[in-house]
């Protein structure tokens, strides 16, 4: 073989090497995310990222990841710092833009919740995952979001630090619950009552804490609870009461406070003993999956617990 010729066979020989190093490197960077609603494969780490969901987004900025489109509407209050004013409108949680989400051609779309109904049509669009939650395995359900979204962008120690701290918020209130008494989650809406069970957006309070309930079944699947009335707060008698004012929820704040303060209720366990917890509503009901809002709502039970030691 001459010189030229054996030039040119190493040249082939290094082009096809790197070629087959790029393709092995390309697919090293795929990722599949195993998910509420299957499995989706991401060609690499996503750049432009939009949220359908309040709790992504909380779980996102927690992580420190840049998002770039959001809803445009029923921002968490307590997220108010953390929301940049420069996002795409991406719709609402129920109904997202999905022509204007097309034409933007993010890397990666995150449902849960809500917006969950929207994958079909969005998985369409973009890379989409859903990050739905299980309310029975509720703070197991928030670590494994952290998780997953840190394995996605490549920060599983950051993952790891946040997971560590939540865990160790749960096992301070878990602490605090033992000897306590009963309790109970309520939610207030205009007026109405009602109550929260195990298997609702609050079943952390029960599963997760330990806080035994007054009731053996409640049928909690309606936003606004299982209805009840003042007499049954007296009749079951809770030695703790978790409020969740949904109307506060919605600018009208103090409604819950007001509602309760009547005959029958000074004659409760919880309202003698000024044991009434009134977790951020907006936390609890629209973000309810959120690192950032439950942290916060770990931060009220444990706060309300020690003033009764």
């Amino acid at each position: 073989m001459t010189i030229s010729k054996l030039s040119h066979a190493l040249m082939a020989t290094s082009f096809l090497a790197a070629s087959l190093a790029l393709t092995a490197g390309a697919s090293a960077q795929e990722i599949t995310v195993t998910h509420a609603q299957g499995e989706t494969t991401l060609p690499g780490v996503p750049e432009t990222v939009f949220v359908i969901d309040w709790a992504a987004y909380d779980n996102l900025s927690a992580l420190g990841v840049d998002i770039h489109g959001a809803p445009g509407s029923n921002i968490p209050s307590y997220m108010s710092d953390i929301v940049a004013d420069d996002l795409i409108n991406v719709g609402s949680l129920f109904e997202p833009d999905f022509e204007g989400i097309a034409a933007e051609q993010p890397d990666l779309i995150v449902v849960a919740a809500r917006s969950s109904t929207s994958y079909p049509t969005l998985s369409q669009l973009a890379p989409t995952i859903d990050m739905s939650v299980d309310n029975n395995s509720f703070v197991e359900g928030v670590k494994h979001n952290i998780e997953t979204l840190g394995e996605v962008f490549g920060i599983e120690g950051r993952a790891a630090d946040l997971i560590v701290d939540l865990d160790a918020k749960v096992m301070q209130a878990r602490a605090l619950v033992e000897g306590q008494g009963t309790g109970l989650v309520i939610v207030t809406n205009a007026g109405n009552l009602g109550i929260y069970g195990p298997e609702s957006r609050v079943a952390w309070i029960y599963n997760d804490l330990g806080f035994p309930s007054v009731f053996d079944d409640v049928d909690d699947r309606d936003h606004g609870g299982d209805a009840i009335s003042f007499e049954y707060l007296l009749e079951t008698d809770p030695d703790w009461l978790f409020v969740i004012d949904r109307d506060a929820g919605v600018g009208n704040e103090g409604a819950a406070r007001s509602l309760l303060d009547n005959e029958l209720i000074h004659q409760t366990t919880f309202w003698q003993n000024d044991q009434i917890i009134f977790l951020d509503p907006q936390a609890a009901y629209i973000s309810m999956h959120g690192y950032s809002g439950l942290m916060l709502m770990l931060d009220q039970v444990i706060e309300g617990l020690s003033s009764a030691q």
